[in-house]
């Protein structure tokens, strides 16, 4: 079973693949620690990754896709793995669909988890992190007891930079152009299964068992 999982900021794609990983047994793929690890062991595609970092530049779609293929080829995704957040657009997709005939596996479904803008707003500049401990809080979901004094330490907290709200807008903004076009690709395939993020977590996940277990 090969499952790709997407979702804008804040959908909740993170809390949903520990679900589906521990209960189906797959193996949990991001692309973004498949490629420090490549590039920290000096493998040779982790090589020619860092070749492009360390010159400020983008990894190429086509090798992003060889890594993940490399990935896929390892012995704890021979039962299945989860793809989180990648591909991210139609260049990559395309290249993954050229690479994945070669490991004798395919995409089993596409689960997109779509949240309302409004809510992603809210629940991304709600969140205030202690300055001192580190510990997680939102305004809305998980507040402090005394406002703005962590609960732990007494800590003072804070809103990070990519949380605030123009930067929250920008992010969803690159979202929506990366992604759009990749909805409409594997939509196009009918590999494309709509998951309702609006509800409360296990709402979300008894969804998507439900599309998993028909596959």
């Amino acid at each position: 079973m090969l499952i790709i999982l997407l979702g804008p900021p804040g959908a909740g794609k993170g809390t949903q693949a520990e679900s589906i990983v521990k209960n189906y047994g797959l193996a949990y793929v991001s692309t973004g620690d498949i490629l420090r690890k490549a590039v920290k062991e000096e493998t040779p595609l982790g090589c020619k990754a860092r070749e492009n970092m360390n010159q400020g530049q983008l990894v190429p779609d086509n090798l992003v896709v060889e890594i993940v293929r490399e990935r896929l080829m390892e012995p704890d995704c021979f039962k299945g793995a989860l793809l989180d957040g990648f591909p991210r657009t139609v260049d990559q997709a395309v290249f993954l669909d050229q690479a994945l005939p070669d490991i004798g596996t395919k995409i089993d479904s596409v689960l997109l988890i779509e949240v309302e803008e409004d809510e992603l707003i809210e629940r991304l500049t709600g969140r205030r992190v202690c300055s001192d401990c580190g510990a997680n809080y939102h305004l809305k979901f998980k507040p402090p007891k005394v406002r703005n004094v962590c609960d732990q330490c007494g800590g003072d907290l804070y809103q990070r930079d990519d949380d605030t709200l123009e930067t929250v807008k920008e992010r969803l903004d690159v979202y929506k152009k990366q992604t759009e076009p990749l909805i409409k690709f594997y939509q196009e395939k009918g590999l494309i299964s709509e998951v309702n993020g609006n509800q409360d977590i296990n709402g979300v996940y008894e969804q998507i068992k439900s599309i998993l277990d028909d596959l």
